[in-house]
């Protein structure tokens, strides 16, 4: 990887081991998945993939470029806090567009994003600088997104191997390729993009503000409370279970070694019931986000 794509960090910050920039999985690898060719990222595109999807959006703003760029974005038809649900499937659709989606759509989202993109910047009043057309910055939101997809993949079907873990981390390259990363950006080999992650991970500072902010997020605010009560228990165990220790170190989120066994034994019970669904109900979601695409590009209406 270009050393000009690692993240500038000061030489006395002490660097960061994977116990701490990655969530614990022992869950052994399946009998049923071993049989199975290596492992590719469209095979976990069902919908348990965005289960620690709240959680990744946390990720993601642990950079303060990102998350001043959200919590300052002007771009209100897409804001989080006011348009949950919108803001969620515009991400869903993204995953579905960069994963499994045409060449076409591709361009015709990519596109989109650029034009909602084009008002994401930094202003003399704002903190840090930041442009949302900066590739390291969306480097670092499509890295987030393939740890989240993995993590998932790894609790319903237990741990990758060496090769499984590089053949799918392969195939997620589309995730930053889709927008403005270049192919050469993304790490080579699943080794580089590990040690890339650990380096990157150094620069995730939470100040007071943007604290304030993802808390609201881990406890889902945003979301009517008729909603978000009779879950808001579950939805914050599964979006804290998703966090990596240096997240919820700097958010003060308490996560004993109990709490995350009865975490990998809730996505057991999850990878048995998984079984048993028919493949258009776990991929069904994926499929018809790919559809509303279509529809939208056909009939010349805002895809996002």
């Amino acid at each position: 990887m270009p050393a000009s794509y690692l993240p500038d960090m000061d030489s006395t910050t002490p660097e960061l081991t994977t116990a701490q920039t990655r969530i614990r999985i022992t869950t052994r690898k399946r009998r049923v998945t071993s049989l199975r060719k290596p492992a590719r990222v469209q095979e976990a595109l069902d919908f348990w993939s965005f289960a620690g999807a709240a959680a990744n959006v946390v990720m993601q703003l642990g950079w303060p470029e990102v998350a001043y760029g959200v919590m300052e974005s002007k771009v209100e038809s897409g804001a989080l806090m006011k348009h949950p649900w919108k803001r969620a499937r515009t991400t869903a659709q993204y995953l579905s567009v960069a994963i499994i989606g045409s060449d076409e759509e591709k361009a015709a989202f990519r596109e989109a994003v650029n034009s909602a993109h084009r008002h994401v910047k930094s202003d003399e009043h704002s903190p840090v600088k930041y442009n949302a057309f900066n590739r390291e910055l969306q480097l670092w939101v499509a890295a987030c997104l393939f740890i989240g997809i993995e993590d998932t993949h790894q609790l319903l079907h237990g741990k990758m191997d060496e090769a499984d873990a590089d053949e799918f981390y392969q195939s997620a390259k589309t995730l930053g390729t889709t927008l403005q990363v270049p192919d050469d950006m993304w790490p080579a080999t699943r080794a580089d993009f590990d040690h890339w992650w650990n380096i990157a991970c150094q620069r995730t500072v939470i100040d007071d503000e943007t604290c304030d902010f993802l808390n609201d997020l881990v406890d889902l605010k945003m979301i009517s409370p008729l909603i978000r009560w009779p879950f808001v228990n579950l939805l914050r165990f599964l979006t804290t279970g998703f966090l990596p220790p240096l997240w919820q170190a700097q958010l003060g989120l308490e996560w004993t070694e109990d709490d995350r066994r009865r975490f990998e034994h809730l996505f057991t019970f999850v990878s048995v019931v998984n079984k048993f669904l028919p493949k258009w109900i776990r991929f069904g979601g994926n499929r018809l986000l790919i559809k509303d695409l279509q529809l939208r590009m056909k009939r010349d209406k805002d895809v996002i």
